[in-house]
């Protein structure tokens, strides 16, 4: 799909390339016809990328989540049930998948888990480790797997689930069984519950 917009945008700029030496104007590379020109394509080229992530996100459906979580082996994991994933996914992005949260460092999250692109992902802008080896834009779209492989990075550092605010916040030491209610789902105990006991 990539290389079908690259094309297009070649296209593009090729057809407002003519249109400008038709009009008369300057060539779009100086001018300040030029720079009119090559901000329209950048808008259009930018625009057309947004649409893309946009048609091939998903909300998902809580249950729905919850079943692509326990296979995705994400129960138990670092002693954190489904509860406390879907918890925090809730709040972070409200389980979409698209969503973009933009801080004041100038850093922005991105996904179903917001994985912040100064530590886990590359978005081109931001000064970042990319400790996930990923592009941030790849965390946009109804395929979580890669999001969750970054997330299970996240957790196995030294932070674990408190990395994220929203699970301190409205997961850490609650009951999360609400959220598994409805969910056909057969998934193990709480481990770090039961120790408490």
């Amino acid at each position: 799909m990539v290389f079908a917009h690259r094309a297009q945008s070649s296209r593009m700029l090729l057809v407002l390339n003519r249109a400008a030496s038709e009009s008369g104007a300057k060539s779009w590379i100086g001018g300040p016809t030029g720079v009119i020109m090559q901000t329209l394509v950048t808008v259009v080229v930018t625009l057309a990328t947004l649409m893309v992530a946009t048609v091939d996100a998903k909300i998902y459906e809580r249950c729905e989540l919850a079943v692509k979580l326990e296979k995705a082996g994400l129960n138990g994991f670092r002693g954190y049930s489904v509860g406390d994933w879907l918890c925090m996914a809730h709040y972070e992005s409200g389980f979409d998948t698209s969503f973009v949260d933009h801080n004041p460092d100038g850093s922005s999250e991105y996904g179903i888990f917001q994985l912040n692109s100064a530590w886990w992902c590359n978005n081109g802008l931001t000064r970042t480790q990319n400790l996930c080896h990923i592009e941030c834009r790849d965390l946009l779209n109804r395929h979580i797997l890669d999001d969750i492989l970054c997330a299970r990075q996240v957790v196995s550092s030294q932070n674990g689930m408190a990395a994220w605010d929203s699970w301190t916040r409205h997961c850490s030491g609650h009951d999360l069984s609400e959220w598994l209610k409805g969910c056909n789902m057969h998934v193990k105990p709480d481990a770090k519950k039961i120790n408490n006991l």
